[in-house]
């Protein structure tokens, strides 16, 4: 029979959380079956890279995972995991779910807990409240997982956890898809020109990401096209610095684009220039397509990269974010050197099927009664 597995997402909208958590219901084909839950109504359009065949509901009838703390709200979301096998929560819009466990924990199925970053109102500095809140809340899950370093450091000693509940798992791609050169069409809207550079990042536009500070850095250098693949709340804002600095001509937006292999390699230069991350999987997809990369020092960033990469690593700023970018729009060179040092690490250490065999035992650690999960079929 398959794991009947109840996923609570802060959204499921494709970001690096989503990307992953999708990657893994594929890898374990029939040996799971999924409802997933958002918290942002409506916000599902991962959905879209789910494979053919697997498994996946998207109910509506179900309790909010956000709203004003209530007994009466936990118990409802505590009735509704008993009908799975393993809850599976992520992030901090879903730890309602994680104290609904806390308080009704009796008979319900067992739950792990994603930690993947956070978001713009947590950037700079982690709310007290919530750290109060993971405190309490943590001693329901029987492991927390996270992806980066950071993160690990995070839960160890700033929420106080046990080492045997933390578990650190770098994030995995299928690198050897990204090796493969895409079609030249495969960006609405991106035609390229003799002699232009073109800059490209895949986000959900959202505050963090902070993308009009891209735009800034990327455009305010001669002979360059700026592409960014994503939806979000920040559209609006990264068209806006575009036309306020007179280059939204040289700005593509093409909206959220499935399956990044199929387009990320039509980029000549990756950026990142968020505020906060942990363990970017869009860096980890750049590496694999043989791209260099600009990035500002955020998490882990500077651990995933190559040593040679490490000068390209900015402050949180458009100047310096700009200055990396210079470099490499000046050297062809540098680029080559760069983007096959990158794909060469991505391909040793970061390749899907390490993360899906630790993801596995995870879960199956979690479930007891032997191998649930068909880890390492991809």
């Amino acid at each position: 029979m398959p794991v009947n597995i109840l996923h609570c997402h802060s959204t499921f909208s494709l970001g690096g959380k989503e990307a992953r958590a999708v990657a893994l219901m594929n890898a374990f084909g029939d040996a799971a079956r999924h409802t997933i839950v958002s918290s942002v109504p409506g916000a599902l359009d991962a959905r879209a890279s789910i494979a053919p065949g697997i498994d996946a509901r998207f109910p509506d009838n179900v309790p909010s995972l956000t709203g004003r703390t209530s007994v009466a709200r936990y118990r409802d979301i505590a009735e509704y995991m008993r009908g799975f096998d393993l809850v599976l929560t992520y992030n901090w819009g879903a730890m309602d779910a994680v104290m609904a466990r806390r308080m009704f924990g009796k008979a319900l199925p067992p739950l792990v807990h994603h930690e993947d970053g956070f978001n713009a109102d947590e950037a700079l500095r982690l709310k007290p409240e919530r750290t109060l809140m993971r405190r309490l809340a943590f001693p329901a899950a029987s492991a927390v997982a996270v992806p980066s370093g950071t993160l690990e450091d995070i839960a160890l000693k700033t929420w106080k956890q046990p080492p045997a509940r933390v578990h650190r798992i770098p994030n995995g791609i299928r690198t050897a898809r990204y090796a493969v050169k895409p079609k030249p069409n495969a960006i609405p809207g991106l035609r390229k020109k003799a002699g232009e550079i073109v800059i490209g990042t895949v986000a959900g536009l959202r505050p963090v990401k902070n993308l009009p500070r891209l735009v800034e850095a990327a455009l305010m250098i001669p002979g360059t096209r700026l592409v960014i693949v994503g939806e979000g709340p920040e559209k609006d804002a990264i068209a806006a610095k575009a036309r306020e600095m007179g280059v939204f001509q040289r700005l593509v937006m093409p909206g959220f684009l499935p399956e990044p292999h199929r387009y990320i390699g039509l980029f000549d230069i990756f950026a990142l220039s968020s505020d906060s991350e942990q363990f970017p999987i869009a860096l980890v997809e750049a590496m694999a397509a043989g791209l260099p990369v600009a990035t500002t020092h955020v998490g882990d960033v500077a651990v995933i990269l190559p040593p040679e990469q490490l000068p390209l690593v900015a402050e949180c700023d458009e100047y310096a974010l700009a200055a990396a970018l210079r470099q490499l729009v000046a050297d062809k060179a540098l680029r080559a050197q760069l983007g096959a040092a990158n794909q060469k690490l991505a391909a040793s250490a970061y390749d899907e099927k390490a993360m899906v065999a630790a993801y596995a035992a995870l879960y199956d650690n979690a479930l007891g009664n032997g191998v649930h999960f068909a880890s390492g079929t991809l």
